[in-house]
C-alpha cells in the first residue's frame, strides 16, 4: 500500500459510519448481553427439537429415507372385481366408496348396496 497513513483504517471506518450509519461499525459483541444469549440458546434448542422430530417422521422408500409428508398414498387404479385399469375420475369415486370401478358398480352393486357393504362379491 503506497499510502503509509497510520490513521487510514480509522478514516475508512469514519467514512463508512458517515455514509451507512454508526451501527455498521459497532462491534457486535458490545450489543450482546445475557438475555440475548439466553434467547439465542432457546431458539437453538427449539430448532434442534424440530429437526429431531422431522428425522423421526421419515419413511424408508427403496432404501432412501424420505419425509412422511412427501410420500403420497398411491391410488389403486385396478378394479379388484374385473381387473380393469382405469384413468376415469368417476371410477375413483366408486373405487373409494365401494371398492370397484363404475362398470362393476352398475353391474353388481347398484340396488344391492347393503348386500355389498356386508361383504358379498360376485363369483369369479
Amino acid at each position: 500500500m503506497p499510502n503509509k497513513d497510520p490513521n487510514y483504517a480509522v478514516k475508512v471506518e469514519q467514512a463508512i459510519a458517515k455514509k451507512y450509519g454508526k451501527d455498521t461499525v459497532v462491534n457486535p459483541k458490545s450489543l450482546w448481553d445475557n438475555e440475548k444469549e439466553q434467547q439465542y440458546l432457546d431458539g437453538l434448542k427449539e430448532t434442534y427439537v424440530k429437526q429431531v422430530q422431522e428425522d423421526h417422521d421419515k419413511v424408508e422408500v427403496e432404501g432412501v429415507f424420505i419425509p412422511r409428508k412427501l410420500v403420497k398414498e398411491e391410488s389403486n387404479r385396478s378394479c379388484p372385481i374385473c381387473n380393469t385399469y382405469s384413468f376415469k375420475s368417476n371410477d375413483d369415486v366408486y373405487m373409494t366408496k365401494f371398492g370397484c370401478c363404475y362398470n362393476c358398480y352398475i353391474q353388481w352393486v347398484e340396488g344391492r348396496e347393503e348386500r355389498w357393504k356386508t361383504g358379498w362379491r360376485p363369483n369369479k
